[in-house]
């Protein structure tokens, strides 16, 4: 990946419905040499997909809430049917495995505390083997972005696992 693939990132990233033409003019390229490189980071998998950000509000889903999930066992079983169970709820944007003292969080987006306390009784209590929850209600949003950091030079995993760490010669944005 060169400046110019990441350069096509960071524009799409923040727009991702921009023209080919657009975009080529923005990166410098002519606008084929340019689809052919965005063609190229869908099929290696660095762009995984291209969505619209949905506002919340404007479709009945604007609460969010951040639940914490601890299972009765760490077990394969456990995790399997949770897993499942959520996997299945439109509700839950973002489940991950996590360390600590609980096992999972959740990033939950409902139209109100009425639907979210459902969510809690009649979906996530239900699920066997759910052991307990714990909930943080946002007051405030400071900061959402779906947009990652996309340094200069080279920063895949890859790159990095025979390093010894340090930054490159030359490269300092490691």
């Amino acid at each position: 990946m060169d400046d110019i693939d990441r350069r096509i990132l960071r524009a799409l990233q923040e727009d991702g419905a921009i023209a080919n033409q657009t975009l080529a003019a923005r990166v410098g390229l002519s606008p084929s040499p340019c689809l052919r490189r965005v063609r190229a980071l869908q099929a290696a998998g660095v762009i995984r997909r291209t969505v619209a950000l949905v506002d919340g509000k404007a479709v009945g889903a604007g609460f969010v809430a951040y639940v914490e999930v601890r299972l009765e066992k760490q077990s394969e079983a456990f995790s399997s049917r949770f897993e499942a169970a959520i996997l299945a709820r439109p509700e839950v944007l973002e489940c991950a495995f996590v360390t600590g003292g609980y096992d999972y969080l959740l990033k939950v987006a409902v139209a109100d505390l009425d639907e979210f306390h459902g969510f809690l009784t009649e979906t996530l209590a239900r699920i066997d083997g759910v052991a307990n929850t714990r909930t943080t209600i946002p007051v405030k949003r400071i900061k959402e972005t779906t947009a990652l950091r996309i340094r200069t030079g080279e920063t895949s995993a890859g790159a990095r696992a025979g390093s010894t760490g340090r930054a490159a010669s030359g490269n300092r944005n490691l």
